[in-house]
């Protein structure tokens, strides 16, 4: 039990220490197809502070640039208000490829700040759902209606006693707002468009084909039912089961692992020594206290970027005080919030180049990744040639809704850490695609003699995707893959070899077991 505490101790101490990051390169779409397209008109009380983005694609790996990025404009994409038009890669392959599954993650959707600004008034936001507010979407009335429904689902304790929905006037603290679930609505639409003409699920689908899963929280449990209920409007309760996960690493019965809380506590370590050596941002947080009538450290132990990013995204003025005897009073600035979030970029590059992250990464998130590569190996056995799949007998779609403090280090694993840091509503999405049967001409021309392809998966192929984005030849394993116009996928057996043993070789390992729990020398 002490294990288990100090573990989710160290797991919540390192969410609220990584806070916001975001990063920038150009990214080049591989597959050349159309995308989806949603147009989303702009509203100016939407896009925090009034400020259009345009129809900008909101790139995982932005354009590059030669100066340093605008940390306000970079924390507007972190919003992810929906004002703009959104495109996604998912569903396009190559002709006569076949859909065999797909395994998202989610971030939640927009919430309330998790910490408030002592002596300031805190954000005035409506955290109840009505389609005369802006944002709204098409299927916000009957997504409303259908949780009303909930009671005819399984749920796994302790998520039956979760609301389905936001129903606070006044939000509380960490509440999903509408705007959160607007994000997940339209998340669940654009992959319901993706994949409708693929027949990835028939239209009597049963329980077993799909798996979703949540933590505790009722921002990812909201967010998550917002997210199904976009992808299968009117579902059928009765055949829904929602799961839980206990730790936000979805780590299962393999969270157990003292190096990977090594790694984090080193990672915390350096995180906290640039801080302190950035004598700007020293200056900030004592001018800040200041305005307010403050202790400098009572300052830094309220997270104020938390709050000011909640204003910023919904628009509001930021805090104010009014001036008092002692010299206190006044209003906090853009300015000191730009100072805050530089500081933030700033740490990624410098985290990217420790590497303590990337290492508690990897051990984080291998029974993630482990348990999704064997899903899709199961669907890919259950499909090959002279075999009689079960109807219905493998997860063909599964939803796994989570945090920032899940998302960032899946992203690090999979070796894309150039990637922005997780925004509201981001999304991570695993699809596996089988090829067209092979010819007894095409098979000669590979083998030589007219032998079968030796390779078990030859034919089965995975794509990686975040927020819309085709990122495959960007993750460690397919980064050296050899691309050209018959094959311009990734083998399955890369993503299956680098779970099963060549993601530890960072850590000078060869297994889970040897990474977590060699001892340190």
């Amino acid at each position: 039990m002490l294990a288990r505490n100090r573990f989710l101790l160290l797991v919540v101490v390192g969410g609220a220490a990584l806070a916001i990051l975001s990063l920038s390169l150009q990214f080049l779409n591989l597959i050349p197809t159309t995308p989806i397209v949603e147009e989303r008109p702009f509203h100016a009380a939407d896009g925090g502070a009034g400020v259009a983005l345009g129809k900008s694609r909101k790139r995982v790996f932005p354009l590059p640039h030669t100066q340093e990025p605008n940390p306000v404009f970079e924390a507007y994409g972190y919003c992810n208000n929906p004002n703009h038009t959104e495109q996604a890669w998912e569903g396009h392959s190559p002709a006569d490829y076949k859909l065999l599954s797909v395994h998202v993650m989610i971030r939640h959707g927009d919430r309330y700040p998790l910490y408030s600004i002592p002596k300031t008034k805190r954000p005035t936001i409506d955290c109840t759902l009505s389609s005369s507010r802006k944002p709204s979407h098409p299927l916000l009335d009957s997504f409303i209606h259908h949780m009303g429904l909930g009671g005819r689902g399984h749920w796994e304790s302790p998520l039956a006693s979760v609301p389905r929905l936001p129903n606070h006037s006044a939000c509380e603290m960490g509440e999903l707002t509408q705007t959160g679930v607007v994000q997940h609505l339209r998340n669940g639409q654009l992959l319901h468009h993706a994949y409708k003409e693929h027949n990835l699920l028939p239209s009597d689908w049963s329980p077993r084909q799909i798996w979703v899963e949540t933590t505790g929280k009722s921002r990812t449990l909201q967010s998550g039912l917002a997210f199904i209920y976009g992808f299968l409007p009117d579902f059928d309760w009765t055949k829904m089961n929602v799961h839980h996960q206990w730790s936000t690493l979805f780590c299962g019965s393999a969270c157990d692992c003292p190096a990977r809380n090594r790694y984090l506590e080193e990672e915390q370590r350096r995180q906290y020594q640039l801080r302190a050596a950035n004598t700007e941002l020293e200056r900030t947080y004592m001018d800040m206290a200041q305005t307010l009538g403050l202790l400098t450290r009572q300052l830094r132990a309220a997270n104020p970027v938390d709050s000011l990013l909640c204003h910023l995204c919904h628009g509001l003025s930021f805090p104010c005080v009014p001036m008092g005897e002692s010299g206190a009073g006044g209003c906090l600035t853009i300015e000191q919030f730009a100072v805050i979030r530089r500081q933030q970029l700033e740490d990624e590059v410098d985290r990217r180049r420790a590497g303590l992250y990337h290492k508690y990464a990897i051990l984080a998130m291998y029974p993630y990744l482990n348990r999704t590569a064997a899903k899709m190996e199961r669907v890919a056995k259950s499909s090959e040639a002279g075999r009689q799949a079960r109807s219905g007998a493998e997860e063909v779609f599964t939803l796994s809704s989570a945090h920032d403090v899940t998302v960032a280090p899946l992203l690090s694993a999979l070796g894309l850490e150039e990637a922005r840091f997780p925004r509201f509503a981001a999304r991570v999405v695993f699809e596996l695609w089988k090829s067209p049967p092979v010819t007894q001409g095409q098979v000669k021309k590979r083998g030589g003699k007219g032998e079968k392809p030796k390779a078990k998966y030859g034919e089965v192929f995975i794509r990686v995707l975040y927020n819309g984005e085709d990122v495959t030849f960007h993750t460690t394993f397919c980064r050296t893959q050899e691309r050209h116009v018959s094959q311009p996928l990734c083998p399955l057996k890369n993503f299956l070899s680098f779970v099963r043993k060549d993601m530890f070789s960072i850590v000078n390992a060869t297994s889970y077991k040897e990474a977590c729990y060699r001892r340190p020398g």
